[in-house]
């Protein structure tokens, strides 16, 4: 099935509710909207847990595909949002409990496949502009302990509030605050004065439309 195109004009008219009720009466094709609609939080919500560019798509259509079948048990107690990012996070750490166990049997010698995770090589710390300063501050990110990653890009990149990010991940405010105070001393000030912006980790137009496709042709 070929995703179809939404015009803005439609799609603002639609509340989540609304989208939801008549996806759930047969409307099916509508599940585009959301998708549209939450690309880009899903995405950095993933690339919190996981590095691998090909991984995170993956992911985000198990996340899409589990919610769209399990749409039903949608209750409306919190934001569709904050239920998607919930589904997401748990593919992620899914996909990450998959990887421990494949490197701990590799570690005990019952495989023969390998395979190893290759940190993001460190760009230029000095004088880098535009996508120069971007692919930097990723890779600064990347290298992040995964408990401050997420935190930083949930309150900073997508600026989720911290008793949000506390509910989603189940921790006190104060470890919220705690964590999201130590990512930023561990990520460098320049980087972050100079290129911190929106279009970082932004789920590009082309990428967003392979990813809609793929799932709606699924479901």
């Amino acid at each position: 099935m070929r995703a179809i195109s939404f015009s803005r004009q439609t799609t603002a008219k639609l509340t989540d509710t609304e989208v939801i009720g008549r996806i759930l009466s047969g409307e099916k094709e509508l599940f585009e909207i959301l998708m549209r609609r939450y690309n880009q939080t899903l995405y950095r919500v993933v690339r919190g847990y996981i590095v691998s560019e090909s991984e995170v798509e993956d992911i985000m259509q198990e996340a899409y595909l589990k919610a769209y079948l399990k749409l039903d048990e949608f209750r409306g107690n919190s934001a569709f949002s904050t239920w998607l990012i919930r589904i997401g996070m748990n593919e992620a750490l899914k996909k990450l409990r998959k990887r421990k166990q494949a490197m701990f049997m590799e570690a005990a010698g019952t495989t023969d496949h390998t395979h190893k995770i290759v940190a993001p090589e460190p760009g230029p710390e000095k004088k880098v502009i535009g996508g120069e300063t971007r692919a930097i501050l990723e890779q600064t990110i990347d290298r992040l302990p995964e408990k401050y990653r997420l935190v930083f890009i949930l309150h900073e990149l997508e600026g989720t509030p911290r008793q949000e990010i506390a509910r989603l991940l189940d921790l006190s405010d104060s470890n919220v605050k705690v964590r999201l105070h130590r990512a930023k001393k561990m990520l460098k000030d320049d980087l972050l004065k100079q290129s911190m912006t929106s279009a970082v980790f932004e789920f590009g137009n082309s990428r967003c439309d392979r990813v809609v496709s793929a799932v709606m042709n699924k479901i």
